[in-house]
């Protein structure tokens, strides 16, 4: 077998066998074989061997992948992130393959610089849920520092695949969906490929990127995690909004809020939102901030509910939002869009070698994806963290009425959250080591009263782990 570039299948699913860690264990070392079992130093040396070793399988596992094609439909329209594509017309289909290939598309990496507090110099195997959090927010980035429309200029790629489409004609950045032009005369071309770079530096595997695993791994602690840990997607929310924080100096007017309860506050939004005259521009009302909101939600208990699914799909129809953590159980992936039954997904499960991103014109193409993937609305995990932008206060607006909106679809007695005028009991920066861990979820209905939803009986935790 060979191996496949990543834009041509995906990689396999699951952990490593059993007998691998068995065995891994048993060569390590038991009673009498390396060295004495009163070395104090010798579990901590075993450790770090293992660890070396289950490393290397995963490098091995996911830098592999298999060739398969995913069949879309040329009839029924296709919707990613806000924008509706009919596949059977050439120019739609081009914008749609171009959208696509800008998504920054991140992944497992190997070789980067040891991680704090471990030797792990890879995150195969275990970081797939944090890098499917990096993709999220880093789609809100590019919206918040990008003009409308813009794309990649290099997403001119062949793409073979069942839709059968071939080279891009020239369309130029400035082309959008249909056809229609966006003026970007106030935003040189160059400018936005500056941008462009700079976003991605900031989610590279080293310690400097503010984005990037090593951040997020220290921002885990406070969770109780680190680095080798499996994450998931509640906590995952929680250190996006510990990292832009801590990034304040790159990104000084954008500020993320975790929804609680499943609610959406209002009032805690805005105060997070609005800032003093002194730091923001002059006149009659506060400056705001543009934010990033998360909500960690469960669409069911063991496995997806039905019910949910024509909401999440409308949720996906809008502008606002920037996309999905979740996936299938154990297997974390970033849900962009839908196609029918099909959800539309980045998958960061393929090992690549990790790129310096201190270097000038560090390599862009492995932080890109060109060929897009489907999976059954049915082999959705419940849980998931669902994002939104709002550039401005009168966006945050618009949000709270198009979210409110697509939640009503729901034929589900309880919605998978809502959005309440109000204050929580913390302004929204409850931190999830701070939930007691069998804390049950609350719902805030339309007529304001406060229901239970239980947890599902095997679950140690307020979210399940992907």
């Amino acid at each position: 077998m060979n191996p496949s570039s990543p834009c041509e299948g995906q990689s396999p699913e699951g952990d490593p066998p059993e007998d691998w860690f068995h065995l891994s264990t048993v060569s390590l070392g038991t009673q009498g074989s390396y060295g004495s079992q009163d070395d104090p130093e010798e579990p901590e040396e075993r450790g770090r061997l293992k660890s070396k070793l289950v490393s290397a399988w995963n490098n091995v596992k996911y830098g592999w992948s298999f060739k398969s094609k995913a069949r879309f439909s040329k009839t029924s329209p296709l919707t990613m992130l806000g924008q509706s594509y009919l596949l059977s017309h050439g120019v739609e289909r081009e914008c749609f393959l171009r959208a696509f290939a800008t998504l920054l598309w991140l992944t497992y990496r190997r070789g980067f610089p040891q991680l704090d507090g471990s030797s792990l110099t890879t995150d195969s195997g275990w970081g797939c849920m944090l890098r499917s959090g990096q993709m999220l927010l880093a789609q809100g980035l590019l919206l918040h520092l990008l003009p409308p429309g813009w794309t990649w200029l290099s997403a001119h790629h062949v793409f073979k695949d069942d839709m059968e489409v071939q080279e891009s004609r020239s369309l130029g950045p400035e082309v959008t969906k249909k056809g229609r032009r966006k003026s970007i005369a106030s935003f040189p071309e160059s400018r936005t490929d500056v941008t462009h770079r700079r976003v991605v530096s900031w989610f590279g595997d080293h310690p400097i990127a503010p984005f990037g695993l090593h951040q997020l791994v220290k921002q885990g602690t406070s969770s109780g995690k680190k680095a080798g840990d499996w994450y998931g997607p509640s906590i995952v929310a929680h250190i996006l909004r510990k990292a832009v924080e801590a990034a304040s100096a790159e990104v000084s007017n954008l500020t993320v809020y975790v929804a609680q309860d499943c609610t959406v506050y209002i009032d805690d939004v805005v105060r997070m939102c609005e800032r003093p005259l002194s730091e923001g521009s002059k006149g009659p009302s506060p400056a705001w901030k543009s934010v990033i909101i998360l909500v960690p939600v469960r669409l069911g208990g063991e496995v997806l509910n039905p019910t949910y699914i024509k909401c999440v799909k409308n949720l996906l129809r809008l502008e606002c939002c920037i996309g999905i953590i979740g996936g299938k159980p154990k297997h974390s992936l970033f849900f962009v869009g839908h196609q029918d039954e099909q959800l539309l997904y980045l998958d960061p499960h393929y090992s690549q070698s990790t790129v310096d991103i201190t270097q000038d014109n560090f390599p862009l193409e492995s932080f890109h994806c060109k060929c897009p993937r489907k999976m059954a609305f049915s082999r959705m995990d419940p849980s998931c963290t669902i994002g939104f932008y709002a550039k401005s206060q009168k966006d945050f607006a618009l949000l709270c009425s198009a979210v409110s909106t697509a939640l009503s679809s729901s034929t589900e007695k309880y919605p998978i959250f809502t959005i309440a005028e109000g204050q929580g009991q913390d302004g929204g920066q409850e931190d999830e080591s701070d939930a007691p861990p069998n804390s049950i979820t609350h719902i805030l209905t339309k007529d304001k009263e406060r229901l239970r939803r239980t947890n599902t009986s095997n679950s140690m935790d307020e979210f399940v782990l992907l």
